[in-house]
């Protein structure tokens, strides 16, 4: 039977590795492409819009089109700041998935 003493420390080391992940998820950034990369947005680990990049080519199109490329791109990068958050928490827990409803960072 595993000492209680080791219990909290293995606690307590958990703990610290998941506020090194907190931080290093803050510094992710993620890219997002729709329209045959005319049109490009950039999240942060937050989940934060921090660009948007539009082609010269897409400005030409109408307005309805730019913004569902937009939202497409959008969805895009939200799908994978998702998946490159879910990588780095396998880093960190060495694999072990946390519990259901458990996030990070948002």
């Amino acid at each position: 039977m595993p000492d209680f003493k080791d219990l909290i420390s293995q606690a307590k080391k958990m703990q610290e590795k998941m506020q090194e992940a907190q931080t290093n998820l803050k510094k992710i950034e993620v890219e997002g492409v729709a329209g045959g990369n005319s049109v490009k947005v950039v999240l942060n680990g937050d989940g934060e819009l921090v660009k948007i990049s539009l082609s010269d080519n897409v400005l030409k199109e109408p307005k309805e089109i730019i913004e569902d490329l937009i939202v497409a791109a959008h969805n895009n990068a939200k799908l994978e700041l998702k998946k490159r958050t879910s990588e780095e928490i396998l880093k960190i827990t060495g694999g072990v998935d946390l519990p259901p409803g458990f996030k990070l960072p948002f």
